[in-house]
């Protein structure tokens, strides 16, 4: 749930400090008050591109800041995976835009990436815009929330789509005409020659490094390593001999009582350790020598090392890695027939497993469909429309449609008017339906979120998110309206609830309702956000109802609306 969200010099926003309560939470105000630059900002929270135009003039930085109580092991996993600390019942993401373009991102106060923003984004808030409607019903977003909806688990399909592809290319390789398989074998033997004439070891660049500090410092080194040793065993008033000598007193006081055995043996065993290291500094010392030629030649390995790491891996395993590669495609090109064959085996093979994957991921998709598509014809007849919405799933398992999602495609149909034909939602829904479908598809698909992984599909406990519309009533009013705001009343009885909406009857169902206001003080416009009490919604509700001008007839029928949907 979002508690709290800070903005300071963010367009035409000052400063101002929002705190956000369960249920639903709306949010007025004139147009071009700075409604949506509220929204914006959030969306900044949970990794959307920042630009330096939206500094607001005149100062150095825009800041973004809000406060999340958020538990989940999910979430938790994230952070501990971009070393961020977790397991508090807050987080706490905080942004900032340079006027130059540069920013910074932190997480719990510790510094982070708007990569990792994005990271965590899917488990604390989502935002649903006014033109996402048409944005979201391309192909890729259609089959997303198909599989947001049934929980498709992908990775089998993924994990098979990227095997028979990589044999696929192996394939490809082999069979280049002869001109470009002799350019490959030549490019390909003169980089396994470079890998192989280096004679590398795993972790050799790492021990060098180690070398070469020594080396670089070898005076240094040998003056530290020799009073060490003079302290612990060599001086006359060494570590080692003040030991010796405390341990005939306490040998003494052994003989008279007891107890100080123990601590005798104590003391023997501190004066071997001591010892110990003593002998290991002389030992170290003694091979420490200051050599010019061997720093030079440590130095001429690392450049070395360095030039094929830049070529053919950031580290050396890396490199060591891509030899072996050189050698196993090199292999293939000399046994060409050979291969060929049993790479033609192996992509067979690799086929039937994507298939499977792919068949048992269609048959879970239309078994979704079918219930995806009663459960939002039901919402969205009961958001003021008599429809038929339907859900189809299609696509060929020939090779030509495969890819790491499946083979299938998604449609979403619907006929708005009775006796009217079924067709696509994007294509012949008004932009009042198409909100309604939109809210309607979103409230199904958000319901059915706990319990169930985003991502992959795995049971667990459910995360509960911020729902964010930001005038997803666009292009409605009057019953269909009333019957969108009873929606999202019915939402924000599981789920925390934001909505930015131009409609009275959308704001009469609010939990707690927010005035945004723009106004003009020492010649600056500045946008603030407060909270109303009951007498102001019912001021604000007549504004939206009659416009500037409040009247009796308009306070009135505020009043009406608020007592109906209290």
């Amino acid at each position: 749930m979002l508690l709290e969200l800070r903005v300071e010099n963010y367009a035409v926003i000052d400063n101002v400090a929002v705190e956000f309560a369960p249920g639903l939470n709306l949010l007025t105000g004139e147009t071009g008050a700075g409604k949506s630059i509220l929204i914006d900002a959030l969306a900044l929270l949970l990794g959307d591109k920042g630009s330096a135009d939206a500094v607001r003039h005149g100062t150095d930085k825009a800041v973004v800041s809000a406060v999340f109580e958020a538990e989940s092991k999910a979430l938790d996993a994230v952070l501990e995976e971009n070393g961020l600390d977790s397991g508090e019942a807050q987080l706490i993401l905080r942004r900032e835009i340079a006027a130059g373009g540069k920013g910074r991102v932190f997480v719990n106060n510790q510094p982070a990436t708007v990569a990792v923003l994005r990271q965590v984004a899917p488990h604390l808030a989502v935002i649903h815009a006014q033109n996402e409607a048409v944005l979201a019903f391309d192909a890729a977003s259609r089959l997303a929330l198909l599989d947001s909806f049934a929980g498709s688990h992908l990775a089998p399909v993924a994990e098979a789509f990227e095997t028979w592809n990589g044999i696929r290319h192996r394939i490809a390789d082999l069979e280049r005409d002869e001109q470009d398989r002799l350019r490959l074998l030549d490019l390909w033997s003169f980089q396994r020659k470079e890998i192989a004439g280096a004679n590398l070891h795993a972790g050799e660049d790492a021990k060098l490094e180690a070398e070469k500090r020594v080396l670089a410092n070898s005076e240094r080194v040998l003056s530290a390593a020799m009073g060490a040793y003079d302290a612990l065993y060599e001086g006359n008033v060494s570590a080692s001999a003040l030991i010796r000598a405390a341990t005939r007193q306490l040998e003494e006081l052994a003989r008279i009582d007891e107890k100080f055995r123990e601590s005798l043996a104590q003391l023997d065993s501190a004066r071997i350790t001591v010892e110990d290291i003593g002998q290991m500094l002389r030992d170290y010392a003694e091979d420490v020598e200051a050599s010019p030629d061997r720093l030079a030649e440590v130095e001429d390995r690392l450049a070395a090392l360095d030039r094929l790491k830049r070529k053919y891996g950031p580290s050396l395993d890396e490199v060591i890695a891509s030899g072996l590669d050189l050698e196993r495609k090199l292999n293939e090109m000399e046994n060409k027939d050979e291969v060929l064959r049993r790479l033609r085996t192996e992509l067979a093979q690799a086929a039937e497993r994507y298939l499977e994957a792919a068949r048992s991921l269609s048959r879970h998709r239309y078994d979704a469909a079918r219930k995806l598509e009663k459960q939002v014809e039901s919402e969205v007849n009961e958001l003021a429309m008599k429809a038929r919405f339907k859900v189809e799933v299609s696509g060929a398992d020939e090779e030509a449609h495969w890819n790491s999602k499946g083979f299938d495609s998604v449609q979403y149909m619907i006929s708005a008017n009775p006796g009217e034909p079924l067709g696509p939602v994007e294509e012949i829904a008004s932009g009042g339906e198409l909100s309604r479908v939109m809210l309607a598809l979103k409230t199904t698909i958000e319901a059915g979120m706990p319990g169930r992984s985003r991502h992959n599909g795995a049971k667990g406990k459910g995360e509960q998110r911020t729902l964010v519309f930001d005038e997803i009533d666009s292009g409605i009013g009057g019953r269909a309206a009333e019957a969108v705001g009873k929606k999202l009343k019915q939402l924000a009885g599981t789920k925390q609830v934001l909505c930015i909406t131009h409609l009275p009857q959308i704001a009469s169902f609010a939990d707690q309702h927010f005035l945004i206001e723009k106004k003009e003080a020492g010649g600056r416009t500045k946008t603030s956000v407060r909270p109303l009490d009951a007498d102001e919604r019912t001021r604000e509700l007549a504004r939206m109802i009659s416009g500037a001008k409040l009247t009796d007839t308009s306070i009135k029928h505020a009043e009406q609306m608020l007592k109906a949907n209290r």
